[in-house]
């Protein structure tokens, strides 16, 4: 039976531009096989079934990479696609992999659907890869935020703009003042030193052999850190920070490379593992800091006081490195003050192991993110607005440290000294469809490690909100993205990307009449506020031979906004609008009747995406792997 036809793949040249000399590619509802039979260019490096393309006849489609050696990473030459519907609408300007080259299938075929669902089964798990992503190319050329693309969602939602993630672009120069969705970190590349944190790491990134000298801050089991020491590379160094609380881990990822002109700061989401990087929802924030003028003024900052107070709590072994035209330097935390923080357009929120009293109360975990806030001054449109807890894993709570939680997120104050007032948090979390049907199956369930005991407690009802990510084609990556904020309608009043999921361990619990704070695990995150982005932005960059310079954006206060909310803001309002790539819709839709939150230790018989019931006989992350 003939199935409607609904797109093309239309190939591109080199610029970007359609390529007419090679046929375009027909795209029928359902699913489409791309292999080597099917290409207008002999490549035996392709297997015959390289990749399938689901599509609909909404716009939508997900790009799976079949094969045990799916990618093309020596090709003379490119074959680059984006899909046109028939309608004409274009849904991505390119289909590629991480390297120089797209898997070079330019064609497609179609199977019965039976064959069709097993192909897709086989698919799924380590040996699967999703590349639906702008090109790199076209990317540098723009100057854009290298953000990736998913081709669409299960549901597609055509009112909540679902080109919103396709028009973020933002100039080199204010990327420090946002963040990214699902990117590679190809700027490990070009360190002289490198430094890692990580909950898990995986030594399989070539890219990181080519590093003189890499130091790995991991929370790697004792077991697993035997086998990492077997196969790692001669030039890592391993170490596990001090945990003093049990149940703890270290949970923080973050990378730190120091270049010749400078430091590159990165806070993101996700595990140094391959399924991290590719198959989830994750979030990237990075900037560039220049060595500071030793005969100039010394320039402090809070962040560089955030940053080296928690790279002291981690007691790595120093080490020597010799750098180009600066010399030889100890490795220690002092080391990274002889860097210009101030500059910086967010504020380090931190969490690590102990019993925090006096001052170092403030210093750490939620008590942190309560004594910065409450030093802001924030647009009263903001007073008594929700809360936003977003995260992948959900430790054992109870109403009296959600209370606690909500009273630090719900800090600061308006111009006339009014305190904004209690929020009412909603916590956005998948259902236990979300999860059958992403884009990994119930798979997806690894990395979203909660048991009932924890998600089904009754007086957590009534903050559910549903993981609904149509406008940056996100509905079917599963979220091991953290992040929390308040807004209004679409306006952000701060917004924070973390490593920290919704527990005690993570966040911290006052105790002793509140004048103590006992937290388990090491976090790290950003914060993102209006009154950071006021500071000049300067255009430094590590990577660049540039000279340094500065721009001021102090003309107006800037108003942080989700990419939905960033068209109107921009034509109604004088101030400078900054867009966060928010990767779930706001105001979020509370659960229905039907809707279940997904905990991973139940009993799942109905059939995922891929045929699989759940549990699987699969390595689980550990469940403070959050």
């Amino acid at each position: 039976m003939s199935r409607a036809q609904i797109g093309y793949l239309i190939p591109l040249n080199g610029k970007l531009e359609e390529d007419s000399s090679v046929p375009k590619l027909s795209v029928s509802d359902g699913i489409n096989v791309i292999g080597r039979n099917s290409i207008s260019v002999s490549d035996k490096r392709l297997s015959r079934r390289h990749i399938t393309l689901a599509a609909s006849a909404d716009g939508s489609a997900s790009l799976i990479v079949e094969g045990s050696n799916p990618i093309v990473v020596n090709s003379g030459g490119s074959y680059l696609f984006k899909y046109e519907t028939v309608a004409g609408e274009r849904h991505g300007s390119s289909l590629y992999n991480s390297k120089r080259s797209l898997n070079n299938g330019s064609g497609f075929s179609c199977e019965g659907e039976e064959n069709s669902r097993k192909r897709l089964q086989k698919a799924s798990g380590n040996k699967s890869s999703i590349r639906n992503s702008e090109d790199n190319a076209d990317r540098e050329k723009r100057g854009s935020n290298a953000v990736t693309q998913n081709f669409g969602c299960s549901q597609f939602s055509r009112e909540n703009n679902e080109q919103a993630i396709r028009n973020f672009h933002v100039p080199n120069d204010k990327i420090p003042l946002t963040f990214r969705l699902l990117l590679c970190a190809r700027a490990a590349t070009m360190g002289k030193y490198f430094l890692c944190f990580n909950r898990r790491c995986s030594s399989a990134c070539p890219k990181l052999a080519k590093v003189p000298h890499v130091l790995v801050i991991h929370g790697e089991s004792d077991g697993r850190v035997d086998q990492m020491k077997r196969s790692q590379p001669a030039n890592w160094i391993l170490h596990k920070p001090p945990l003093p609380i049990s149940f703890g881990t270290h949970h923080s990822k973050a990378m730190l490379l120091v270049y010749p002109r400078g430091v590159r700061v990165i806070i993101h989401t996700a595990n140094l593992i391959y399924v991290d990087w590719n198959n989830k929802s994750q979030g990237l924030w990075m900037q560039d800091f220049p060595w500071k003028d030793q005969n100039g003024p010394s320039k402090g900052s809070g962040f560089e006081n955030d940053l080296i107070d928690y790279l002291s709590t981690l007691k790595w072994p120093d080490f020597s490195v010799k750098l180009p035209a600066h010399g030889s330097f100890n490795i220690n935390p002092s080391f990274f003050k002889k860097f210009d923080y101030s500059n910086a357009t967010v504020r380090l929120i931190a969490s690590v192991p102990g019993y925090h009293t006096g001052t170092n109360m403030k210093k750490w975990g939620h008590m942190k993110i309560r004594s910065v806030l409450q030093e802001c001054v924030f647009d009263k449109e903001f007073t008594k607005s929700p809360l936003i807890y977003q995260f992948s894993s959900l430790g054992s709570l109870d109403e009296k440290w959600m209370a606690e939680l909500a009273s630090s997120m719900s800090s600061g104050f308006t111009e006339d000294k009014t305190p904004l007032g209690r929020g009412e948090p909603q916590i956005i979390w998948p259902t236990v469809e979300d999860v059958r049907c992403s884009l990994e199956g119930y798979a997806a369930g690894n990395a979203i490690p909660s048991p009932v005991k924890n998600v089904e407690k009754e007086f957590l009802k009534k903050y559910w909100a549903k993981w609904k990510s149509s406008h940056t084609g996100r509905c079917r990556a599963m979220p091991h993205i953290k992040t929390y904020t308040r807004y209004n309608g679409q306006k952000l009043a701060w917004f924070l990307l973390t490593s920290a999921n919704l527990s005690k361990a993570a966040w911290g619990a006052l105790q002793k009449n509140n004048s103590q704070l006992m937290i388990r695990s090491y976090e790290l995150g950003v914060l993102f506020l209006p009154s950071l982005s006021k500071i000049h932005v300067t255009t430094f960059s590590c990577t660049s031979n540039g000279s340094l310079s500065e721009e001021n954006s102090e003309m107006h206060r800037p108003k942080l906004v989700t990419l939905t909310g960033q068209r109107s803001e921009n034509s109604n309002s004088a101030s400078e609008v900054i867009p966060l790539p928010v990767p779930y819709e706001l105001p979020p839709q509370p659960y229905s009747s039907e809707d279940v939150p997904w905990s991973w230790d139940r009993r799942y018989n109905k059939k995922d995406v891929y045929g699989q019931v759940w549990p699987r006989s699969v390595q689980l992350y550990s469940s403070d792997d959050s």
